[in-house]
């Protein structure tokens, strides 16, 4: 599958999995997810923000995700958690960015 993410006006072509978790397939590209917690939502280090237009294509945020999101400096309405993002074939060309530090 190919996703896409955007740093300023540059956009990069990355690889993902169906089955995989987004953040998995973030890591290997290189991109700079931490992802602390292992995936357990006990932190925010794999905050993305996806394009508006690929937001409704994921089915909707946990409470826990909710809640984690709320203490996420610079979230925004499309802010994720990767961790929580599994891929599908119907998540093909996502698009997202990394927040600002």
């Amino acid at each position: 599958m190919r996703l896409f993410v955007t740093d300023g006006d540059a956009v990069s072509e990355f690889a993902g999995e169906p089955g995989e978790r987004l953040l998995d397939a973030c890591q290997r590209a290189g991109l700079p997810l931490e992802g602390t917690c292992g995936g357990d939502m006990a932190c925010a280090t794999c905050h993305v923000v996806l394009a508006a237009a690929d937001f409704d294509r994921l089915s909707p945020a946990s409470e826990e995700e909710e809640d984690m999101l709320d203490l996420v400096p610079n979230a925004r309405r499309t802010s994720r958690l990767a961790c929580q993002i599994v891929l599908t074939p119907a998540l093909e060309e996502l698009g997202l960015s990394l927040p600002a530090a």
